[in-house]
C-alpha cells in the first residue's frame, strides 16, 4: 500500500502558491507511515515553521494494474473519502530554495490524515461532482468543488499507472484547492463532503 498525493491540481491553489499551472500532473508519494487513521489526533512534527492544511478527495484503488486507459481509471476505485495531505510549508520552501527533494516536509509520520467515513464507489458516483469544504474551529477556510481539478480522477490514475504499478489498497489524494493555512495545537479540523462531514481530527501538542 502507497500514499500518491497530486499537486496543484486546482487552479485557484497554483496562483495562490505563486506557481504556474501545471501542463500535465505533479504527484509525489507519501509512506504508509504517514497515515494518520480515524480516532488519532494530528501530531505536529518537530519541525520548525508552519504546518499547513491541504484538503482533498481521496479516492482507495481495489486492484492491480498498470498502464490503465482513462475510459477504464475509475473502475479500479473501490473508495473515497476525505483527507489532509499535511505539509511542513516554511521546510519545504527552503528546501525547494536549495533545489532539494521536499519529502522531509511532506512525508512525516502522520501527515496524511484520512477521513473517518468511507463512501462506496457506485456506478452513479460522480467524482467530478462534489463539494469539499474544511472547516477549522467552526470556519471554513476551504471550499471548492471537485469540478474544478485540473486533471479529474480518471485522468490521474491513468497517468500515474504509466510510472508505477496500482495495488490494492493504494490511496490517491487528488489535490487540493486554494485557502490552505496554518495549524497549531487544539484546532479542531472538519472536512465535509457535499455537506455531509466525513473527517473530523483535531491537533495535539508538538
Amino acid at each position: 500500500m502507497k500514499v500518491v498525493c497530486i499537486g496543484r491540481n486546482y487552479a485557484d491553489h497554483a496562483k495562490e502558491m505563486g506557481t504556474e499551472v501545471p501542463q500535465e500532473p505533479i504527484f509525489f508519494l507519501k509512506p504508509t507511515t504517514a497515515c494518520l487513521y480515524p480516532g488519532q489526533a494530528i501530531k505536529l512534527p518537530d519541525i520548525p515553521g508552519e504546518i499547513e492544511h491541504e484538503l482533498e478527495l481521496v479516492v482507495m484503488i481495489d486492484s492491480y494494474a498498470r498502464d490503465v486507459p482513462v475510459n477504464m481509471a475509475l473502475g479500479l476505485v473501490a473508495s473515497y473519502s476525505l483527507g489532509l495531505d499535511l505539509t511542513a510549508r516554511t521546510l519545504q520552501n527552503e528546501l525547494k530554495a536549495k533545489g532539494l527533494p521536499w519529502e522531509k516536509a511532506k512525508a512525516w509520520d502522520g501527515s496524511a490524515v484520512l477521513g473517518e467515513v468511507e463512501l462506496p464507489m457506485t456506478a452513479s458516483t460522480d467524482l467530478q461532482a462534489m463539494g469539499i469544504e474544511l472547516k477549522k474551529n467552526g470556519q471554513t477556510v476551504q471550499k471548492d468543488t471537485t469540478a474544478h481539478m485540473i486533471f479529474p480522477v480518471a485522468g490521474l490514475i491513468s497517468y500515474v499507472s504509466r510510472y508505477i504499478t496500482w495495488e490494492p489498497g493504494d490511496l490517491l489524494f487528488t489535490g487540493t484547492p486554494a485557502g490552505i493555512g496554518p495549524i497549531a495545537e487544539g484546532d479542531a479540523l472538519e472536512g465535509f463532503l457535499n455537506g455531509k462531514r466525513l473527517l473530523n481530527v483535531t491537533v495535539g501538542k508538538r
